[in-house]
């Protein structure tokens, strides 16, 4: 038995769950709206404010299937309740982020400003030049718009310059030595 399959999901009070016989999940509360198809073999069920995810047989892709549906339903009812959110940093010198009504401006060592575009329940947040928060109510479509804002430049092992989430460790390199 899956370890996180066979666990329950407890609804809040606020929250609305609904179920179609297609097996699409809506969960609605108080920050937004999010749906998920889940798989036809699984099982999805809500009984007096719990909702569990069961499996009809022990073959291998029921069994890969169990935990991952799970995790989905739970991750949109965190979604809908508390939202997620992630931080980066910039660092280096003359690296800064800034908010132009709705866009991301990034100044990042380019020949060109980099720009993102909030949208598609993402929102950004620049509390200071150096770092931004990417927020919303879809625990994927944050991390995936965060994951596209660090890859524009990506830290560097030598200097560490780039973009980085909050609590990364990028591992330095000592550079090269001076011949004797």
């Amino acid at each position: 038995m899956s370890r996180i399959g066979k666990m329950p999901i407890v609804v809040p009070a606020n929250v609305n769950i609904s179920i179609s016989p297609e097996n699409v999940v809506t969960v609605k509360g108080p920050k937004g709206e999010l749906s998920q198809k889940i798989h036809h073999d699984m099982v999805v069920k809500m009984n007096d404010g719990v909702l569990t995810v069961t499996r009809p047989s022990d073959m291998k892709l029921h069994r890969s299937l169990h935990g991952l549906s799970r995790t989905l339903i739970s991750n949109m009812v965190e979604g809908v309740v508390n939202g997620y959110s992630k931080s980066l940093e910039l660092v280096g010198v003359g690296y800064r982020a800034q908010k132009q009504g709705n866009k991301l401006v990034l100044t990042v060592g380019y020949s060109h400003p980099v720009e993102f575009e909030e949208g598609d329940g993402i929102k950004l947040d620049v509390p200071a030049a150096n770092k931004i928060i990417v927020s919303g109510i879809d625990k994927q479509k944050v991390g995936a718009f965060a994951a596209n804002i660090r890859g524009v430049r990506e830290p560097e092992p030598y200097k560490g310059k780039g973009i980085r989430y909050e609590n990364e460790y990028v591992r330095r390199k000592e550079g090269k030595t001076g011949k004797k």
